[in-house]
């Protein structure tokens, strides 16, 4: 059961349903940003996004695919960027990028969920993902676009095995994606 107002349609909890169709994501406003603990102090950065979404009815056969470009990780320290990037953690030299591949959308009562494939260096892990559309800063008139928050967390042991001093075993990632249609 939806609900609508002029333009959109709502799901039973008052969550957007999404519109189908073709999109692709905006780089210059779409970034991944990531969390953890190493050597005792928190360490957060980011990494641009780019990939294609597409929407379509019914809304499970839905697919989106994201990537990130590992040799732009940006910490705000160019030395630990270098270490992040370098072959004992991300090797952005021979692993270009990491990805997101879904295989299933869904509406669940606590909102909408992605399900699919995360591809950290040669191996891919399952992944389940939390997202939220963000409609409220669409402008009539203006250009149409979608927003995105999406998160989830990975494990630091499929990103390396090298032993870093006091690295925690869970990195929090954040996705904003800024969707634009794909025309």
């Amino acid at each position: 059961m939806t609900a609508t107002t002029p333009g959109y349609q709502f799901l039973p909890a008052g969550l957007p349903r999404l519109a189908a169709g073709n999109w692709q994501v905006a780089p210059a406003r779409s970034h991944a940003t990531f969390a953890a603990r190493a050597a005792g102090r928190s360490v957060r950065g980011h990494l641009p996004l780019t990939g294609r979404v597409v929407i379509t009815e019914p809304i499970e056969d839905s697919t989106a695919r994201l990537a990130a470009r590992t040799s732009a990780i940006s910490t705000g320290s160019p030395l630990l960027d270098r270490l992040l990037a370098g072959p004992g953690f991300l090797d952005a030299g021979a692993f270009p990028e990491v990805s997101f591949r879904s295989e299933l959308l869904a509406w669940v009562p606590a909102g909408w969920r992605a399900v699919g494939h995360l591809q950290v260096k040669d191996t891919e892990h399952e992944l389940a993902c939390r997202f939220d559309p963000c409609l409220d800063d669409l402008r009539p008139g203006g250009p149409q676009q979608l927003l995105i928050a999406c998160s989830w967390v990975i494990d630091s042991r499929w990103i390396t095995r090298q032993w870093i001093p006091g690295l925690d075993r869970r990195i929090v990632m954040t996705c904003s994606l800024s969707l634009q249609p794909d025309i």
